[in-house]
């Protein structure tokens, strides 16, 4: 067998990784140089390169303390290493729960929660979201809000005398999907 047909090809060698997940060794053929700089040009990303990895947006994450998977610094120095592909396919980078403890914390005044934010719309516009957050966005789309609430706690909360609860403007909710994009991607990536 040659060596060509032994050795995986680029592409299938990047998928593989991906699999993998973010900890796989990383080759050379991964990096994408300009990412960082990519990042950076956008707002808030500007100060990605002045993370030197002290590590504080990790040790002061609430998700960090609970998860065995996601460290913010981690996903910083995948940005910074041009490690686009990998960081913009992994699951890791869809746990934060955006409450900007990383970006309070960091001596450096790295934005951590808004590269983190720019990095989920890099990935939702190369085709990669979560399944749970296609569905939440359908529910928007579908019924005005994220979560379908059930017929019996709608009538529990009558019978304990809550009001009910107010209806979402169906048409406003699709016209401001429409207007920024969202049903657009949102069938998009459905399709990926």
């Amino acid at each position: 067998m040659s060596d060509a047909a032994a050795k995986p090809g680029r592409d299938e060698d990047a998928g593989k990784a991906a699999r993998i997940g973010i900890n796989a060794p990383i080759r050379a053929h991964e990096l994408n140089l300009g990412f960082k700089y990519e990042i950076s040009a956008m707002h808030d990303g500007e100060k990605l390169k002045q993370c030197f990895q002290c590590g504080t947006c990790t040790s002061d994450c609430p998700i960090a303390r609970f998860s065995d998977t996601y460290r913010p610094r981690m996903i910083i120095r995948m940005a910074q290493l041009g490690l686009r592909d990998r960081v913009l396919s992994s699951d890791t980078l869809w746990l934060c729960a955006a409450c900007f403890t990383c970006t309070d914390r960091c001596p450096q005044d790295v934005e951590v929660a808004s590269v983190i934010r720019i990095l989920r719309n890099f990935a939702v516009r190369e085709g990669f979201m979560p399944l749970i957050f296609r569905e939440l966005g359908s529910n928007i789309l579908r019924i005005g809000v994220a979560y379908e609430i059930p017929e019996l706690r709608l009538k529990k909360r009558e019978i304990v005398g809550l009001p009910p609860l107010p209806k979402s403007d169906l048409n406003d909710m699709l016209k401001l999907a429409n207007a920024t994009g969202f049903s657009k991607t949102l069938k998009e990536t459905e399709r990926k």
